[in-house]
């Protein structure tokens, strides 16, 4: 009799664990706002032309990379024949350059064969036969994992300026030769070997200047300035309690700053999930001066890009979500598009990603406020990083989704145990 009671009870247990599951995505979904294809703006005719690097999707985000463009919500042409891509600029020939990441490769230097490559690629959107990939530079890593080069820059001497998360550093090719480099090791204590450790995930660098260049240090929650020649000159959110990294509530693992100048830059505040504009006060310290945390009611999830346009909107990438928006000054949407898989980065053509920029010096209620959930929103971050869920998926609806499962796990036990010990 005990044992039918045990029975029921895990059959039960199991019953309500696969209710909850079922009850939270399905009315998630039922229940989530629109997001994507919109144009709230006075200029709704207005031609909008996004360049798009796209991250993929898959396990780790490492399927199906591409660059397209988007003439307003329309893709125009797309190249996909990486596993990854991410930082896209379009070159004054016409021409993209982009950072990708690719396996395959039989050249695998001091790894095994095949290996993964990363490092730049130019695409040529009008070439005969349609868009494709024309010219190549790649170098060996040890693992797809956070060892890609995210960002490339075309310098007027004809370098090409790149950032290295395999071994941590930023530097310049000049005809398939590297031509300088800067090492994070002088400055950040360096483990035995970067290439077998997510150190410090350099993901970004800008040229700001004459040999003058803006870094982001992504797992250092920081921003440095280097000088050619000269080293770090100047750090944006600085170490102030000796754990080698910046203040998480200022910056959290951050990516593609824009500097916008007269001490201030636009930021992807990506693990705070929240777009932040920096200012430097007379103290030289960096404070808030800007942000914005949703669009169309959806709060961002993991944004990785932000560009101040010339007319004073911010066109934002919020990768988790799977959409590109452009918002006012206000925070107001006035267009965005969902897009495939996980998108890295965007652009605004003609003029793209520029240095300077129109500043916003209001500081909007709540830029200061936190809005995570602990464990749950650490948990579903990491998730979204590795793997593309529901833009709609919050920290509610993973709390019903492991509540029911842990129901099954427990109900499923219970009916195991009592059928061995009958």
């Amino acid at each position: 009799m005990a044992s039918q009671s045990n029975g029921r009870v895990g059959i039960a247990l199991v019953l309500v664990g696969v209710v909850a599951v079922v009850a939270t995505l399905g009315l998630g979904a039922a229940l989530a706002p629109d997001i994507g294809a919109a144009t709230n703006s006075d200029d709704a005719q207005q031609a909008r032309m996004t360049l798009v690097g796209s991250q993929g999707g898959g396990p780790g985000l490492h399927e199906d990379g591409s660059v397209y463009l988007l003439n307003n919500t329309s893709v125009s042409w797309r190249v996909a024949d990486a596993d990854s891509y991410f930082d896209v600029t379009k070159l004054e020939d016409g021409r993209i350059a982009a950072g990708f990441m690719h396996s395959g490769y039989e050249e695998c230097g001091p790894y095994e064969s095949p290996c993964t490559h990363t490092g730049y690629r130019i695409i040529d959107p009008d070439a005969e036969g349609g868009a494709q990939t024309v010219e190549e530079w790649s170098f060996p890593v040890r693992s797809r994992a956070n060892s890609e080069v995210h960002d490339v820059e075309i310098l007027d001497s004809g370098e090409i300026l790149m950032t290295d998360m395999d071994r941590e550093r930023v530097f310049t090719v000049h005809d398939g030769e590297v031509t300088w480099q800067w090492n994070a090791s002088s400055m950040y204590d360096a483990p035995a070997d970067p290439t077998k450790t997510d150190w410090l995930h350099i993901n970004d660098v800008d040229v700001i200047g004459e040999d003058r260049y803006l870094v982001s240090v992504r797992n250092a929650n920081q921003l440095v300035i280097i000088e050619r020649g000269s080293g770090v000159v100047d750090v944006i959110n600085e170490d102030d309690d000796g754990d080698g990294k910046g203040d998480p509530e200022v910056m959290l693992r951050q990516h593609n700053p824009q500097w916008l100048g007269n001490g201030s830059v636009l930021v992807a505040d990506s693990e705070n999930n929240r777009i932040i504009e920096l200012h430097e006060n007379d103290a030289g310290d960096w404070e808030i001066a800007w942000s914005v945390r949703s669009a169309q009611g959806v709060s961002f999830r993991w944004p990785r890009d932000a560009d101040r346009l010339p007319n004073g909107n911010t066109l934002i990438t919020d990768s988790a979500n799977q959409r590109i928006v452009e918002v006012n000054r206000t925070g107001a949407v006035v267009w965005s598009v969902k897009t495939d898989l996980i998108p890295y980065e965007a652009e605004r053509l003609p003029i793209g990603e520029t240095v300077g920029g129109p500043r916003s010096d209001v500081v909007p209620d709540g830029a200061h406020e936190s809005e995570e959930v602990p464990v749950l929103s650490p948990l579903l971050t990491g998730i979204r990083a590795s793997y593309p869920l529901p833009y709609w998926l919050a920290e509610g609806h993973l709390a019903g989704v492991l509540f029911g499962l842990l129901s099954m796990c427990a109900g499923s036990g219970i009916v195991v145990r009592n059928r061995i010990e009958w």
